[in-house]
């Protein structure tokens, strides 16, 4: 298959990258529930990590994407379904960079934040955001809760739109006969 049928080899990374810290991100999330309490906080912990880190890897795919266009969507596809992916990539990127970020937000409306600095993988510090981490503690304690309902329901956006990126590829592939899987699959030859 040509190269321009194909994302280029660093879309490509990016791309399984994010998607494989997002899904265990989500694991760890609807697991924490589940943990004996002593390894509660840093299951959280791991959570932060991970997010933090799907945060700067889509900023970088951000980057690559504004100098690197996507291969075209097969001429077969209707219009439709061009708009509907289109939009579907739109709204994922919104996610994925929302995720992260209203989590990083509500972390930082913590009112405990003081007393368990932040720490990327339990090295490196990280800081809370300023603005939110500073401001007065009645107004923080509704920042918290109202940041950590924008994750909890972006949380669930994410899941539907997973299940739809998924669904939508596995159709083309499988029902349409359109080679949809190589444009995106690790394997193979691709632009770099």
């Amino acid at each position: 298959m040509p190269n321009r049928e194909r994302y280029t080899r660093a879309a490509i990374g990016l791309h399984w990258i994010i998607a494989v810290l997002m899904v265990a991100n989500a694991a760890l999330a609807l697991s924490v529930d589940f943990w004996p309490d002593a390894w509660a906080r840093p299951v959280i912990d791991m959570h932060k990590s991970i997010g933090i880190t799907v945060l700067g890897l889509v900023a970088l795919r951000v980057l690559w994407r504004a100098g690197h266009a996507p291969p075209p969507l097969p001429a077969a596809y209707p219009r439709w379904e061009r708009w509907t992916a289109h939009a579907g990539h739109g709204a994922l990127y919104l996610i994925m960079i929302a995720l992260p970020l209203s989590g990083w937000m509500h972390d930082s409306a913590w009112k405990d934040w003081l007393s368990h600095p932040m720490r990327l993988y339990g090295v490196m510090p990280w800081p809370r955001i300023g603005l939110i981490a500073d401001a007065p503690p009645d107004a923080k304690e509704r920042m918290h809760d109202a940041f950590g309902a924008l994750h909890h329901w972006v949380g669930y956006g994410f899941y539907v739109l997973l299940a739809a990126h998924v669904i939508g590829a596995l159709k083309h592939q499988f029902l349409d006969h359109e080679p949809e899987l190589r444009r995106m699959w690790p394997r193979g030859r691709a632009g770099s």
